[in-house]
């Protein structure tokens, strides 16, 4: 057996390689599959507990089934235990009371704000990238300019394959310019009259044609005054296309940035409770811990309330469906309200205040920053 000295120095991992029988393989069956490991495997230090106390490491056996590796690594990663499914519950039921015992130094107990926030808002933005990617923006007609653009992006080859399932509907959609009317089967008569289209200009006629047959987006032909709004017209006809043929794509590219504005939005939300509490002395940390807490409960909240939408609109009748619709969304308005109550202490009225106020002045921040993504979405390549 090997002395205490050199099992500190060699560790638990070379000792028990050591003193392996000769006819043992290294990489065979073992028997001993839940090893307690004594002695850190990274600097050889006395273990007590499940952590290192000098450099940190797990007292993990990585040298085991792959299954246990795997819920190692998800619980690394997502703390998939009774730390998660408790800090779900707060965030849900009394987002106030996550905010406050994390603040308070009770942090062991729950997922990392900002962790948790990533994890949210990957699963919220999928969700919305999934229900758009089904949206279809009909530019009419597609003339031979349009059709032959579109058929040179498909041809480029560096589109994402979204991208290109969706300009390739386009052009099975959309008529071709060749097809004769005369082609298609003629309807039905009906003695009902068809109603009078409204009343058009020659101008609008000449320029735009038919109210059927207008494009989805026409820019002015006349020349910009300035070089700037020459290249936004042409950025803006290159990601759009001419007449709107890219707009369904535009849109899906703008969706996949909104993660990055709404992740830069959190310091601002923070910045603007900064602000509004400047009297109270209060770090600013401590406001976008609050902030990261609210967008994940916010993001929560709004795919739990849109899964009950689809359920109930399939088995409950209208009107009951409506009501409890709409007592979730209130619900939904009002625990973010206690929480700004609860967790900054102040009373009613100037807490209600504070709440409006401050979402007023947070909306004008999201509408600057949604015009930003939309700006650098026409810009960028």
């Amino acid at each position: 057996m090997a002395d205490e000295p050199a099992k500190i120095i060699l560790g638990d991992t070379a000792i028990s390689a050591i003193e392996r029988t000769p006819g043992r393989r290294w990489f065979g069956p073992s028997k001993d599959r839940h090893r307690v490991l004594t002695h850190c495997e990274d600097c050889g230090a006395q273990l007590q507990g499940h952590w290192c106390g000098q450099c940190g490491q797990a007292a993990v056996d990585y040298r085991r089934s792959f299954r246990h590796v795997v819920a190692d690594v998800l619980d690394s990663f997502l703390n998939w235990d009774s730390k998660f499914f408790a800090t779900i519950a707060l965030l849900i039921f009394k987002p106030w009371r996550l905010t406050n015992e994390f603040l308070a130094g009770k942090r062991v107990c729950y997922v990392n704000p900002l962790r948790l926030y990533l994890l949210a808002s990957i699963l919220f933005f999928f969700a919305v990238n999934y229900g758009a990617k089904d949206l279809r923006f009909q530019p009419g007609k597609l003339g031979p300019k349009d059709r032959a653009e579109l058929e040179a992006d498909l041809k480029k080859g560096d589109l994402p394959p979204a991208a290109r399932e969706q300009l390739e509907a386009l052009l099975q959609e959309s008529p071709s310019p060749s097809s004769s009317p005369q082609s298609t089967s003629p309807l039905p008569a009906t003695n009902v009259p068809s109603p009078p289209p409204p009343p058009e200009s020659d101008k609008q006629r000449q320029e735009y044609g038919k109210i059927g047959e207008r494009p989805f987006v026409v820019f002015d032909e006349a020349k910009s005054t300035t070089p700037f709004e020459r290249w936004i017209e042409a950025r803006a006809k290159e990601k759009m296309g001419e007449h709107g043929t890219k707009m369904g794509l535009f849109i899906a590219t703008l969706f996949s940035n909104l993660p990055y504005m709404m992740l830069c939005c959190i310091p601002l939300f923070a910045f603007v409770l900064k602000v509004l509490y400047i009297r109270r002395h209060i770090f600013y940390i401590d406001h976008l811990i609050y902030a990261l807490h609210t967008h994940t409960f916010a993001y929560v909240g709004t795919m739990l309330i849109v899964l009950s939408t689809i359920g109930l609109n399939r088995t409950a009748p209208g009107p009951i469906a409506g009501w409890i619709i709409a007592l979730l969304w209130i619900a939904f308005v009002v625990q973010i309200f206690l929480s700004i109550r609860r967790v900054y202490r102040q009373g009613w009225f100037i807490s209600i205040f504070k709440f409006f106020f401050g979402g007023f002045v947070y909306l004008i921040v999201l509408v600057v920053a949604l015009a930003v993504t939309f700006f650098v979405t026409i810009a960028l390549p």
